[in-house]
């Protein structure tokens, strides 16, 4: 489907054309259309695929072409799991809604409180913002969300990984009237904690599901590679990013210490790289991000706080240096490559504390994922077999312990102790020890 061909308001198809949009993805052809009817919306899809414009296209579409609610009140609200996610969806939804007189405002945590007060009370029309600040200030009375049209979940799964239950529900409370619509976004629906939520925040919603989100993605070129230890993985990290084209990549750590060693290391290399941890101060952290995103840095070390919802276009590279404990957080951390149609490659190490995970995220993705040596650099480590259960395990006169048979004797098996059973004794009499009687003995004595 055309940008042409959508029916909303004439200035949104100027402005989309003018940023270089022609065809709409399939979860903005799936999205669009309800959203624009004023239904409530659950929608997962694939890291990628172009769900922000999905819910901004029919968001400025209402504000422009229908009456709003109250004078005062935000008209949308827009929630976001993490600062640097929300800072993204703000500057979508201002560059989409530039010079059509809709005013947005972005309240996220990091931030000073007081000031965000003040951006508060000039009543702008959109308020994009994470759960945790946005609940604090209804709970001050900073603003009020009583007229409130529009109320969006964007990655609402992860928001509730990290916590956020409680706060979304008190959003939801704060502006629960019959006129409001409703849109949820999460990279999967299969989370007994998002359906009740789904259940508790949409009216009769349209369900929209565009591929599995562990599904293989086209556009990216997978490899894992097996590593021996630390400094196996930094060697092979060195080698990856001097035999990779790429105009910009990410590298993923499980550590805030290995993110600034890695940079400084790299940096060592004159390969031009700055690490971002979540213990950052907030404007720190979005300096970092807004250089990184301009160019002024070819490669960003970082833990997962970069790893959701980032539209980094120029990262053709996406290198795990350690696996991530959650098997969903692979998908959306290679998926900071591959956008928008764009081929990207994406490269994990597998050492002997990251198997377990390896075999996680194996069972989780729909599609083989094999380690394998590195060609130049290949390891003594290759994996770990899974332990197998009491009732496979071989005899011992099939393996017999290394000195324990002599001339075809039979095994001495000894037998192991349970030192956590016990036995209740309470009714059993004392058993004093055996030994000469002294009251016989004095007896004796007494009568001589």
């Amino acid at each position: 489907m055309q940008i042409s061909d959508l029916p909303v308001h004439h200035k949104i198809i100027s402005r989309l054309q003018e940023k270089g949009f022609e065809s709409l993805t399939e979860i903005q052809q799936q999205t669009i259309l309800p959203a624009i009817q004023g239904k409530d919306i659950v929608a997962s899809s694939k890291t990628g695929s172009g769900k922000t414009l999905a819910f901004l296209i029919p968001t400025i579409n209402r504000l422009l072409n229908t009456k709003a609610l109250s004078r005062q009140d935000p008209r949308v609200l827009i929630l976001a799991p993490t600062r640097e996610l929300a800072k993204q969806v703000f500057i979508e939804a201002k560059s989409l809604s530039g010079k059509l007189g809709i005013q947005c405002a972005l309240v996220v945590g990091g931030e000073n409180f007081n000031d965000q007060v003040k951006v508060l009370r000039r009543s702008p029309h959109i308020i994009v913002g994470t759960a945790g600040r946005i609940a604090d200030h209804l709970t001050d009375k900073s603003f009020f969300i009583n007229g409130l049209e529009l109320l969006i979940f964007d990655e609402a799964d992860r928001m509730l990984d990290l916590g956020f239950a409680s706060q979304l529900n008190q959003i939801n409370h704060f502006a629960d009237h019959r006129k409001r619509q409703t849109m949820l976004f999460s990279a999967t629906l299969d989370n007994l904690a998002l359906s009740h939520l789904t259940k508790s925040l949409l009216k009769a919603p349209v369900r929209v599901s565009v591929g599995e989100s562990n599904a293989e993605h086209v556009d990216i070129a997978q490899s894992v590679f097996f590593a021996d230890d630390v400094n196996h993985k930094d060697a092979m990290l060195l080698a990856c990013l001097q035999q990779q084209s790429y105009n910009q990549a990410v590298i993923f750590t499980a550590t805030r210490e290995d993110t600034n060693r890695l940079a400084d290391a790299l940096n060592a290399q004159n390969l031009h790289a700055i690490g971002l941890r979540g213990d950052l101060p907030q404007h720190q952290r979005a300096q970092i991000m807004s250089e990184f995103g301009r160019g002024q840095h070819s490669i960003l070390v970082t833990t997962d706080v970069a790893s959701r919802g980032l539209d980094l276009l120029k990262v053709g590279l996406v290198i795990n240096f350690d696996l991530p404990k959650q098997t969903d957080e692979y998908i959306h951390r290679i998926g900071r490559t591959g956008r928008a149609g764009q081929k990207g490659v994406a490269i994990s190490f597998v050492g002997p504390r990251d198997w377990r995970s390896f075999q996680a995220i194996q069972n989780h993705v729909a599609y083989p994922l094999l380690a394998e040596k590195h060609p130049e650099l290949p390891s003594t480590f290759t994996g770990r077999e899974a332990p197998q259960k009491a009732s496979q395990r071989a005899t011992t006169s099939d393996h017999p312990a290394r000195g324990s048979l002599k001339n075809g004797a039979k095994p001495i098996v000894k037998k192991r102790v349970n030192t956590l059973e016990g036995k209740n004794v309470g009714e059993l009499p004392v058993m004093r020890k055996k030994g000469p009687r002294r009251d016989l003995k004095e007896d004796d004595d007494n009568n001589s």
